[in-house]
């Protein structure tokens, strides 16, 4: 089970009071003081939001739950989206005083797109400004249309607010349920209905994500909380896979212990897996076997050393050097695609001290183990890939307490992507002008549809050639393909490989990976190629009066607007919003909407740009320069 929400929603508070309900803490912590269990980074207990996300098992009645605490700022969408891939249901959590939130929304989205079982619950009842029916009528409107309140709050926003359980069978129960089943919808019209009828039916409903339960609540003083531990007993589904089936696991966390060996914490679905038993781990096309020397379960809040792990669990695993986050053991898993866009933006990083490069890249590179989707690059300078400036702050932190690293940032930059725009050939043989190498080898480059990525094809015989060979050119063609005639990666292309030879016995694999990236890039280069930058769809609520200063700044950040609705003093826009220009639009825009706008952005696309295109540092010595390219194989 996961627990998500929009930071400061107190979806950590709520962790901690299960965790007090389950018996396996003694006191419940506070995000504040720093004494919560899940939080249990250093950075994460003094800033008071959560980076990583956690794992924490524990037993409600006879229902094991192994529960995963989630970040909250959607800086950090992509441990949220490592989490979703391996939960059986979820609890949203929603501040009744804050209400629907950006991240709220984003995240309940997705749940939906993935059909996870998902009961909502809105917490701080207690406090000030705290709502009941204009909230409903909120998470209807922006979230779900299928939310159905299971009870009610008396004393709403004071100290002694309490939430009372309504019954079972009741009439927004019953219309919501009758919207969706027409069986069930005729027997309500006849009124023939039991509470089994309307509980099995529920129970039906939640399981295919179709209703949402809405539990009212406070993680800080625990009322409602003992009403949504029996929401959670009842509706969210339990693991269903079977020890007796083949295997498979799915990696979501990679971690370094106190000795700087990985941990990797994954999820077994079917099947079973044993300490020191042979796995084969597939990641992407590639495959390899590996043995784990430890095996650890997470139980009562801890991690327990067993011998065998079964279905349903979820484990600790050491001895595994070269384990990623996305891993998958045994067989591949459904959820194992990506389901959030990759980051759109870049910073150059560097060490305060010049002679701190080297450390400098050896810690982002173990950084990156534990959030592939940082991407280090290095060239004259260090790069790496983000989403949102928050996480410039989490990375410096991190550096600066793990590592004792002191470093600084350039301005945040968008990632661009480069298309092909035309077909080219090229290809060198043995003792042509230029051709130091014992391989020959020919391409033709082409534009493929959009989202393809790098489709690679052979035009010539496999056996033509060894098979260590073939590996090496098309590694090397996706390596090449990083870079292309403006620095950027070249996406959505087609490689035909139209042309190999070699002699045997003097050609070996690195003659075929010093020549590929020549005769691609002049292959690429007589195809062309055009430079697009990253767009994001964009949601905005926003007060009537505030629409015409507010589509000033879209226009002066190159937005296109393409719907608004304006109704009752409130008003809506959508439309596309370069990347690289949102994080100066969303600090403009609690001024121009009195503190009170709500801005959703996702990725959307890549659009060409306008103008001369942009150029990005190379680190391949770039191949498009043969003399420089050669200087730089001379030096590596």
């Amino acid at each position: 089970m996961g627990i998500l929400a929009h930071v400061d929603a107190g979806k950590t508070s709520l962790t901690e009071r299960l965790l007090y309900a389950a018996g396996v803490i003694k006191a419940v912590g506070r995000v504040d003081d720093g004494s919560t269990t899940t939080d249990s980074m250093e950075l994460e207990r003094r800033r008071g939001i959560t980076i990583r996300s956690a794992v924490v098992s524990f037993e409600l009645g006879d229902l094991t739950v192994n529960l995963i605490d989630t970040p909250g700022h959607s800086d950090f969408i992509a441990e949220v989206e490592r989490a979703l891939s391996v939960l059986d249901g979820a609890v949203l959590v929603i501040s009744a005083v804050e209400g629907v939130q950006v991240q709220t929304r984003l995240l309940m989205r997705t749940l939906s797109r993935l059909r996870i079982p998902t009961v909502l619950f809105v917490n701080k009842i207690d406090r000030m400004g705290a709502r009941y029916d204009s909230l409903l009528a909120d998470i209807g409107r922006l979230l779900t249309p299928s939310a159905v309140p299971m009870g009610a709050v008396r004393d709403l926003g004071t100290r002694t607010a309490q939430y009372e359980p309504f019954p079972l069978v009741h009439q927004g129960l019953g219309e919501m349920l009758a919207e969706r089943n027409d069986s069930f919808l005729a027997a309500y019209l006849e009124d023939t209905l039991g509470e089994d009828d309307y509980r099995r039916e529920l129970l039906s409903q939640v399981r295919r994500s179709l209703v949402h339960p809405v539990y009212f609540g406070s993680a800080m003083t625990g009322v409602g909380v003992p009403e949504l531990i029996d929401g959670i007993r009842e509706w969210l589904p339990r693991a269903t896979g079977a020890p007796g089936d083949p295997l498979q696991a799915s990696v979501f966390k990679v971690e370094r212990g106190a000795a700087g060996e990985k941990i990797a914490s994954a999820r077994i679905f079917t099947g079973e897996l044993r300490a020191r038993q042979v796995v084969e781990v597939h990641r992407g096309s590639t495959s390899y076997e590996v043995k784990p020397t430890s095996l650890r379960v997470f139980e009562r809040g801890s991690t327990t050393a067993v011998d065998t792990a079964e279905a349903g669990r979820v484990v600790a695993l050491r001895g595994m050097k070269e384990i990623q986050i996305g891993d998958q053991l045994g067989s591949v898993g459904a959820r194992s695609g990506q389901l959030f866009a990759p980051p759109t933006l870049e910073t150059v990083i560097r060490p305060v001290h010049g002679a701190d490069g080297g450390k400098l890249f050896m810690a982002l590179q173990q950084l990156a183990e534990q959030d592939p989707l940082i991407q280090v690059r290095k060239g004259e300078e260090i790069s790496i890939s983000l989403y949102g400036e928050v996480q410039k702050e989490v990375i410096a932190a991190l550096l600066e307490s793990e590592y004792r690293l002191a470093v600084t940032f350039s301005e945040t930059t968008p990632i661009h992507v480069e298309r092909p725009i035309g077909v080219g050939t090229a290809q060198r043989e043995i003792g042509d002008p230029g051709n130091l190498w014992a391989a020959a080898v020919g391409f033709r480059v082409s534009p493929a549809p959009v989202g393809t990525g790098i489709d690679y094809r052979l035009e010539v015989e496999l056996g033509g050639l060894p098979r260590a060979f073939h590996t090496a050119i098309e590694e090397t063609v996706r390596q090449t393909l990083l870079q292309g005639l403006y620095g950027w990666e070249v996406v959505d292309c087609r490689v035909d490989l139209i042309r190999t030879h070699y002699f045997s016995p003097v050609t070996v694999a690195a003659d075929f990976r010093r020549l590929v990236p020549l005769v691609l890039m002049q292959a690429l280069q007589e195809a062309g190629t055009r430079v697009h930058e990253p767009v994001n769809h964009f949601e905005l609520d926003l007060a009537s009066d505030a629409v015409a200063p507010v589509l000033g700044k879209l226009a002066e950040a190159f937005a296109t607007v393409r719907n608004s609705v304006v109704r009752q003093g409130e008003a809506r826009l959508e439309g596309s919003i370069p990347a690289g220009r949102v994080h100066t639009f969303e600090a403009q825009l609690p001024g121009l909407t009195h503190g009170e706008g709500i801005l959703l952005t996702t990725f959307d696309a890549f659009r060409p740009v306008v103008g001369a295109p942009p150029t990005h540092p190379r680190t391949d010595g770039n191949p498009l320069n043969e003399k420089q390219y050669l200087l730089h194989l001379n030096r590596t």
